[in-house]
């Protein structure tokens, strides 16, 4: 497929710099650019790219104001990386081919209706009771459990595991080796040191437009429901333990737990590697970053940083201090003898 500078900024309401006929079939970094390709940019970090990139045309914002020529073609829109998004969906809708049918070997429980418009792909399970919508996509080796609903839309990846009883909304995506439905993690300790399991009697419930990353596993509730709101974005190896809720349109990155009965708010953005102890309450609109530890209550929306959680001015100021402590430590040191040898002074002279 090929576009004009003039027919993409048509598409995304956008005004070109440039050539309006210039020409492209694919997409390229800017700091790899090639002819006929199209690029962007919406970082500043990357700008110096943009004076020597070989695409033929670049998205930007409209504030954008080159400090030099550039060789390329200009789409100003409102937002880059958003138009670029929207451009690269609508390439993959395009030239994506959707597999149809049922291969075999598969096995599928007597009474399951499975819609004329869906895959099914090879070594697949799926029980008793379960549900599916319309345009369901379902690779190899996937399992599905007893009583599963699935609603319209839904793209499960090789190896997908749904354990029974589970919800998954309309145009949800779960990668490879995700899995829905595990027990939590209950054990009640005894008097001999040994454990008893308490049973995991709940589900989880994933709500419409989710995502979810590979190896990402979403454990059941003890009772009730773990629940993925709305428009929530997993990476891969996450842990939601049972009980816990993710609130609508938050994003989570890889390697990020979430201990039981963790309840995060709406809009949170949480970096790689954080972790939530068990019960903590997270309001709307909370940021965490990388390697962040959340051991107490928070109650205010922010910016969160550090393994012992803090706002971020707070923690930025006390990692200062932190680089100096030896000398800030000889420092005391210093003073202690001084103070001491005033003291003795003093003694004397009395």
């Amino acid at each position: 497929m090929e576009f004009t500078a003039k027919m993409l900024a048509g598409l995304l309401q956008g005004t070109v710099d440039g050539d309006e006929n210039a020409t492209v079939s694919d997409f390229s970094k800017i700091e790899d650019g090639r002819p006929g390709t199209l690029t962007f940019l919406s970082n500043m970090k990357y700008s110096g790219y943009i004076y020597d990139t070989k695409a033929s045309i670049v998205l930007v914002n409209n504030d954008f104001k080159p400090e030099k020529p550039i060789k390329a073609t200009l789409v100003r829109v409102p937002n880059a990386y958003e138009a670029l998004a929207k451009l690269m969906q609508m390439y993959n809708d395009a030239t994506a081919k959707r597999p149809q049918g049922i291969e075999q070997p598969s096995s599928i429980a007597e009474g399951v209706q499975i819609p004329d418009d869906a895959y099914i792909g090879a070594f697949t399970y799926v029980a008793k009771g379960v549900t599916v919508g319309k345009k369901f996509c379902c690779y190899p080796q996937v399992y599905i459990g007893e009583n599963v609903t699935i609603g319209d839309n839904v793209k499960l990846y090789p190896g997908v595991k749904i354990y029974h009883g589970c919800v998954i909304g309309n145009n949800v995506t779960l990668h490879a080796g995700c899995v829905v439905g595990s027990d939590g993690f209950g054990f009640a300790p005894k008097a001999d040191g040994t454990f008893d399991k308490i049973p995991q009697i709940g589900n989880v419930v994933i709500q419409d437009d989710v995502e979810i990353g590979a190896n990402t596993t979403i454990d059941r509730s003890t009772f009730g429901s773990t629940v993925i709101e709305k428009g929530v974005k997993l990476d891969n190896l996450i842990q939601v333990a049972h009980n816990c809720v993710v609130g609508s349109n938050t994003v989570i990155a890889a390697q990020v737990g979430l201990a039981g009965s963790t309840i995060l708010g709406k809009n949170c953005f949480v970096g790689g590697q954080a972790g939530f102890a068990g019960h903590m309450v997270i309001p709307d609109n909370c940021t965490f970053a990388a390697k962040t530890g959340v051991t107490h209550k928070i109650t205010e929306p922010g910016t969160y940083v550090g393994s012992y959680v803090m706002p971020k001015t707070k923690f930025f100021k006390a990692h200062v201090l932190f680089g100096r402590l030896p000398e800030i430590y000889k420092d005391l040191e210093d003073l202690k003898k001084e103070v001491a040898k005033l003291k003795q002074n003093d003694n004397t002279n009395e």
